[in-house]
């Protein structure tokens, strides 16, 4: 099971009530709404291995090298200093994700990142060539491109909510957009994105990119079919697609999740208890985790034996 850490954490921070506090006031509603999702995602999935991938940078300069609107609309344009390009993060949900980290890092979870790569490519690495099943838990429609039946990756879709999340196959990627989910990269791409700041081709929306896809396969094969005059393509999205050459040009690099990144030797064994008890205390004594780390050590203990 691999978490998008920043997703849950983001839908924690907004869904529970900022009422849940530490004793000394500090909010901690990310910190336990994100102990019970996973909670109750370990509880109901089983999994073996679990990690929490982590946004080392949330936006890459090589995506926004290629495409300058990437998430630009995210970053907080006042913020001076050495590193202006600073994520737009409610102070209450900043002051949280070090203690999250610090959470993790006591029961043992694995928190995986990657210097220059965002979480979804922490993700992408670690879903390809696992050998065993995976499921990627996210509210990031980015992620269908990973669902891949015959390998057993699907993506827990929690854009309705983590107790109401979608199991995300091929076959619900199809009925949705009309696509496979292995052109759902190329599909975003010609669609656009406004939540990721990429533009898409001006003038051709979900329809329209389905049917070039269904057409054409991929985005070799429409690109080609632009440059082909007795390809099956109507002058209007023929020229569309030609006034978007350049973008074309360098969406797909930006838009597909890398899978493979260098992470090292990394230990994602699902730990059955702790890692670290003695902290796990003195966290819940610093900040107030109280019926939150409970469930989270009973869950990592996995159902009581028959």
């Amino acid at each position: 099971m691999l978490l998008d850490t920043a997703s849950l954490y983001f839908r924690a921070f907004f869904g529970v009530p900022d009422s849940m506090r530490a004793p000394d006031g500090t909010p901690v509603n990310a910190v336990r709404g994100l102990m019970d999702f996973i909670s109750r995602l370990v509880t109901e999935y089983q999994p073996t291995h679990l990690a929490c991938c982590w946004d080392d940078d949330w936006r890459p300069q090589w995506r926004v090298d290629l495409i300058p609107t990437y998430k630009a609309h995210r970053v907080v344009d006042e913020v001076a200093g050495p590193d202006p390009d600073v994520e737009e993060v409610p102070d209450p949900l900043a002051i949280q994700v070090p203690v999250i980290r610090d959470v993790l890092d006591a029961f043992g979870i694995a928190i995986v990142g990657h210097a220059e790569m965002e979480a979804d490519d922490v993700i992408g690495t670690l879903a390809t060539g696992a050998g065993m099943p995976v499921d990627v838990v996210t509210g990031d429609r980015d992620l269908f491109q990973l669902v891949d039946d015959e390998a057993g990756v699907r993506v827990l879709y929690t854009a309705r909510g983590v107790g109401r999340h979608e199991r995300v196959d091929n076959a619900w990627v199809r009925a949705k957009y009309d696509v496979d989910a292995a052109q759902y990269a190329d599909f975003a791409t010609l669609r656009g994105d406004a939540s990721d700041g990429l533009p898409g081709v001006k003038g051709v929306g979900e329809k329209t990119a389905a049917t070039l896809l269904n057409r054409f396969g991929d985005m070799d094969g429409i690109l080609a079919a632009v440059d082909d005059p007795d390809a099956d393509l109507g002058p209007g999205p023929r020229a569309k697609l030609r006034d978007a050459a350049d973008y074309l040009a360098v969406a797909p690099t930006v838009v597909a999740v890398r899978r493979d990144l260098d992470l090292g030797d990394i230990d994602l064994l699902l730990p059955r208890t702790p890692a670290d008890p003695d902290r796990v205390m003195a966290l819940d004594e610093q900040w107030g985790l109280g019926s939150s780390a409970v469930r989270l050590v009973e869950a990592l203990q996995g159902p009581a034996p028959e």
